[in-house]
């Protein structure tokens, strides 16, 4: 289950990085047809479509990785049982939420697939393929925060330490 899980995260992440090269793509082409004095409708609608997709498929490979932001004031000053309990109630909340996003986000993409809801710009494109990938992010991203709760649940969890978390420089 561990190999089918992380290659999950991975697939997503890989999916992700599609999505911002699309993006980029889009951008280029906005520009190139600029230049050449033409203008390519939807090239805007497809960059924000696509900027979307990146960083909702990317949410549960950064969760595993340990690069969400947090703050772990508190958390650094428990004792271990509370850090536990602490851990495992805010990932139990964290696990609640984002298993209510994917279900509305599904909800979403499946109404505007079932009333034929298209964009309001010029690409005219239907709504409901952009919200896949919102649902799918936030799918993927409700499974990783289960995979986490039970892994803490069972002490399994690997800590970062703080200056791990300090990679930007």
């Amino acid at each position: 289950m561990r190999a089918f899980l992380d290659r999950l995260y991975d697939a997503a992440a890989w999916l992700a990085a599609l999505f911002l090269v699309g993006t980029l793509a889009m951008v280029l082409l906005g520009i190139a047809g600029r230049l050449l004095g033409r203008y390519i409708p939807g090239t805007d609608a497809y960059a924000g479509y696509c900027t979307a997709a990146s960083g909702f498929l990317a949410l549960a490979h950064t969760l595993r990785r340990g690069e969400h932001i947090r703050v772990s004031l508190i958390l650094e000053h428990t004792s271990a049982p509370v850090r536990h309990r602490l851990e495992l109630w805010s990932l139990a909340v964290a696990t609640l939420l984002a298993a209510a996003f994917a279900w509305y986000s599904a909800r979403l993409a499946f109404q505007s697939w079932q009333f034929n809801d298209i964009s309001t710009g010029t690409d005219a494109s239907p709504l409901w393929v952009p919200q896949l990938t919102m649902a799918a992010g936030t799918l993927v991203l409700a499974i990783a925060f289960v995979d986490e709760l039970v892994l803490e649940w069972r002490g399994l969890r690997g800590r970062a330490a703080p200056e791990e978390a300090l990679h930007n420089e």
